[in-house]
């Protein structure tokens, strides 16, 4: 769908229907559309705090998938979860009603923006947006961010800004950022996963690089310097290029690294000349790496160096990634969205950094699909654990054709016990606790909620 068809509906009052509402992005692009003056409606499968929250916000949210909820609707936007027979898509089809997806939406609503961030990568795209949404607003650039976690500074997962600003986070998965109309893309690391939809990692590269070509001529593409599937990636790209990282060959990079209570403190230098002195608060290599990647942004956007240290300075995390919940029994526990073997790795050596009696993570692994092609890995990852409680395969979008189980990645743990669901977790986790312990609750499903179990 073009642009000028996009404005045509939001101009003419005929109603915009989103099916499945209720998620994370979703309900995001519902209240963007309906602050360009659109007129939304929705629909989803279940009642929850959000589809509320909609209703209250003005957004009318039909509960249960039905042909007529798509009645005199000018538009059909649907998550990437809705298949081709869902009764709405399927109605909306024989009534000629466009349908479209929610990253083409999202392109849509892009290109209304002067200037448009699109954070990409296999790891980190959720804490980097929220690191550039942190900095862009301390800047008072006024950005308009969707981000994929609850960033608590702009209140959830959307800021509306008033800026020719927008700054996105942009997935992978089926392809769905090659709908988007960056002006700087920023791709942080290229790794093997969702190979349930790539072929394989030159599958991968190449959807990489057909997104970096989606930048204007005149845009760049800021990527990872010490990730070798980045450089083939950009290999004779016909784009400028910026590279972050910790080599001396990245045009941004950290020198003079100090910890201050585990925390990394370090010069950004710029080719060569020293652009700001940053202090994180939040842990890890990683997370450098991210605000690495956050300051490329900030010199391509022509923010000042002292604007840019202060933003990054008051980066405190965003929902699900490193995210303290409670302390108990002397312990304390956290909760962590990483579901690859590298998120794994990079998340529980952030945590020995922070010097506990010893680091226990309740893993719950995600898609039978991810699970069976990364078994090794997914084993090599959690060994950086001192103890490991492995909860059932959460399912998502799949059904287990694969015969994977979490008792197969057991086996290659030593010591890893097996729960049955999260109840069985957290008793089993209670058994073992010792004052000191660090907690992990990890992975991309419900596993969050095992804290309630918790007494």
């Amino acid at each position: 769908m073009n642009d000028l068809n996009f404005n045509e509906i939001l101009r003419s009052g005929t109603p915009i229907h989103l099916i499945g509402v209720g998620g994370v992005s979703m309900r995001a692009l519902a209240r963007m559309l309906k602050d360009m003056g659109a007129h939304v409606r929705g629909s989803d499968r279940d009642s929850s705090i959000y589809t509320l929250q909609l209703d209250e916000q003005g957004i009318p949210v039909a509960i249960g998938h039905r042909p007529d909820n798509v009645r005199e609707a000018g538009l059909v936007i649907r998550t990437a979860a809705i298949k081709d027979d869902n009764p709405e898509v399927v109605a909306a089809r024989a009534q000629k009603i466009p349908v479209i997806s929610r990253a083409e939406a999202w392109g849509a609503i892009m290109e209304h923006y002067a200037k448009v961030v699109c954070v990409a990568g296999t790891h980190g795209k959720t804490s980097t947006t929220a690191m550039i949404a942190t900095f862009a607003e301390a800047a008072s650039l006024d950005p308009t961010v969707m981000v994929g976690g609850d960033l608590p500074s702009i209140g959830g997962t959307l800021r509306i800004g008033h800026g020719d600003l927008f700054v996105a986070e942009a997935c992978e998965y089926q392809n769905s950022f090659l709908s988007f109309h960056p002006t700087l893309a920023v791709i942080l690391n290229i790794d093997r996963d969702h190979l349930d939809f790539f072929k394989d990692t030159d599958d991968i590269i190449h959807s990489f690089r057909t997104f970096a070509r989606l930048t204007p001529t005149d845009g760049a593409v800021i990527l990872n310097g010490d990730d070798e599937n980045c450089l083939r990636m950009a290999r004779d790209l016909d784009r400028e290029v910026i590279t972050f990282g910790f080599g001396e060959n990245c045009d941004v990079r950290a020198v003079n690294r100090t910890f201050r209570n585990g925390l990394n403190c370090c010069d950004v230098l710029y080719k060569g000349d020293l652009f700001c002195r940053i202090a994180l608060k939040v842990p890890g290599d990683h997370n450098l790496m991210n605000a690495l990647s956050a300051a490329a942004v900030a010199i391509r956007l022509g923010v000042p160096s002292d604007e840019f240290a202060k933003g990054i300075g008051a980066y405190n995390g965003v929902g699900r990634r490193f995210e303290f919940k409670r302390a108990w029994r002397e312990a304390n526990i956290y909760d962590d969205y990483s579901h690859h073997p590298t998120e794994i790795e990079a998340a529980l050596k952030a945590a020995k950094t922070l010097s506990p009696n010893r680091v226990v993570c309740i893993f719950q692994p995600h898609t039978y699909s991810r699970t069976v092609s990364l078994l090794d890995e997914f084993a090599l990852a959690l060994s950086h654990a001192d103890k490991v409680i492995l909860c059932p395969i959460y399912a998502a979008r799949e059904v287990n054709t694969y015969g994977v189980s979490s008792e197969d990645l057991a086996k290659r743990i030593p010591g890893a016990e097996v729960a049955v669901d999260l109840r069985h977790a957290a008793q089993l986790l209670g058994e073992q606790i010792q004052p000191g312990d660090l907690i992990f609750t990890m992975g991309a499903g419900d596993v969050c909620k095992l804290v309630q179990y918790l007494n």
